[in-house]
This record gives C-alpha cells, sequence and structure tokens, in this order.
C-alpha cells in the first residue's frame, strides 16, 4: 500500500495556535490570490489577505479557517500561516459579520473628510471574507 503524502501545517495568530497536524493539501488567500501548497511544494514567503486557509487532513476531512491578512511560509519541514487574526470558520458569527460589513458600507457611502479610507477599506474586506468563510461551510 503506498504511502499517502502529507505535509505539516501550523496556523497560528497572535493569540493562539488553531491548528498543527499533518495535511494532504491547502489553500490560502494570497495577495496576488489564491495559492494551492501540496507536499514537496517550493519554499516560499508571500503576504496573504483577509479570506481562509482550507485543508485537507488524511483523517478528518476538510477544515476552514478565516485569516484576516499576515503570512504564508513554506519551508521543506512544513507550512507555517502567521496570521494577524484567525478563527475557525465554524466560529464565525453571521450576524456580526453582516454587520461589520454594512457598517464598513454605511462609513463609506457617508464619507467625510476626516474618514481612514486605509482602514475602512480594510474592515470591509474582512467582513466579505468573513462572510464567504460562513458561507461555504454552510453549503
Amino acid at each position: 500500500m503506498d504511502k499517502v503524502m502529507t505535509t505539516h501545517l501550523d496556523v497560528v495568530s497572535a493569540e493562539k495556535s488553531l491548528f498543527s497536524g499533518d495535511v494532504l493539501h491547502l489553500s490560502v488567500s494570497g495577495s496576488e490570490g489564491d495559492l494551492g501548497v501540496m507536499p514537496g511544494h517550493a519554499p516560499l514567503l508571500t503576504a496573504i489577505k483577509p479570506g481562509m486557509v482550507r485543508f485537507n487532513t488524511e483523517n478528518e476531512g476538510e477544515e476552514v479557517i478565516y485569516i484576516s491578512g499576515g503570512f504564508l511560509e513554506v519551508q521543506p519541514h512544513g507550512v507555517f500561516v502567521l496570521a494577524d487574526t484567525a478563527i475557525r470558520g465554524v466560529e464565525l458569527d453571521l450576524a456580526k459579520a453582516k454587520e461589520a460589513k454594512k457598517r464598513a458600507e454605511d462609513k463609506i457611502a457617508n464619507a467625510g473628510g476626516d474618514i481612514d479610507f486605509g482602514l475602512v477599506a480594510s474592515q470591509l474586506a474582512q467582513a466579505i471574507a468573513q462572510l464567504s468563510v460562513i458561507k461555504l461551510i454552510r453549503k
């Protein structure tokens, strides 16, 4: 019987470690688009945008973690996701994500001279990413 190829994945945020284990493959929202990583991937360091880390384990199936941004590092001995904020997809709150999106959209629509567009755009991107994770998990 052939041995299944895996790579070690660590997903950590400033607050805690969310996952540490072997995965069959993973995908992450990179700054230049979605990025897939399989065992044996070439070394890489890239920024990640608000979105998700999706991965499959041999025994547990698929898991999705929301990330607000950070960095992805691929090394021969493992893959590391260093996120500003990371939340397991099943723990996201739909009502809070919708409200955050509405608040950000309202700030943009009613912008005065003292609005920080960069901050508000980041808040909007994070809310949209959370809603995308929730939608993916619920389908």
